[in-house]
């Protein structure tokens, strides 16, 4: 039988990596939001890691996830976008706080087209995302994706409820609960949705909202 989870912060994503979930990662402000502004504009593939230095009580490995990116952008023969924070500073500093994941892809051998700051809804005008991997380093979403992938998660997919260039209404969070419906098929599995904070109501109310979604489209009696 199908099942759908709330769960909250890196370690509600952790445990739900264990379990053999697809999660899906709700960070509102503004990871999710940049990754779908990302696959709208022609992402191929979306990965998520943590910060250097990030203190969280579970495992993360953000060399691997930019590892993992990099081999991806290389697979496909295109290059890599880093989106990462402060959104207001300087790219030596947004360099510094993605810098172990940066490891990660200098050893891949991938090619880094940009790095930019992780601001949400707008940020397709500050790069060309079509035919290119993503790679989102961030304190919330990026370490909630760390974790569920590194604790075994089948599938890590982004979810928002913010109205994008090309999506308004309930659009938005309909796709991302298309594509964590996609993939729960796919590992025949169930589905947990991580508010990446448990501090932020927009992600608290957000990840609620997408769960009922998930439950409305009739994902549990699914076979």
């Amino acid at each position: 039988m199908n099942s759908v989870n709330l769960v909250f912060n890196a370690s509600g994503a952790a445990e739900a990596g264990r379990r053999g979930d697809v999660v899906v990662i709700v960070d509102i402000i503004d990871m999710s939001t940049s990754a779908e502004v990302a696959l709208e504009a022609g992402a191929i593939a979306l990965f998520g890691a943590a910060p250097t230095n990030c203190k969280a009580p579970v495992n993360l490995n953000p060399e691997r996830m930019g590892y993992l990116a990099g081999k991806t952008a290389l697979k496909h023969k295109t290059q890599l976008v880093v989106v990462a924070e402060p959104r207001y500073g300087t790219e030596e500093e947004r360099r510094k706080r993605a810098e172990t994941a940066l490891l990660g892809v200098a050893r891949s051998g991938a090619a880094i087209s940009e790095i930019v700051p992780n601001i949400g809804s707008e940020i397709n005008k500050l790069v060309d995302f079509k035919e290119k991997v993503a790679l989102f380093v961030s304190d919330t979403g990026g370490v909630a994706f760390d974790a569920a992938f590194i604790s075994g998660a089948p599938a890590v997919v982004t979810a928002t409820v913010t109205r994008t260039p090309e999506k308004k209404g309930i659009a938005p969070a309909l796709a991302g609960v298309q594509r964590a419906i996609e993939q729960a098929q796919k590992f025949d599995c169930g589905i947990s949705v991580v508010a990446a904070s448990s501090n932020s109501m927009e992600d608290v109310l957000a990840a609620q909202f997408l769960v009922q979604l998930i439950v409305n489209q009739g994902f549990l009696a699914l076979k």
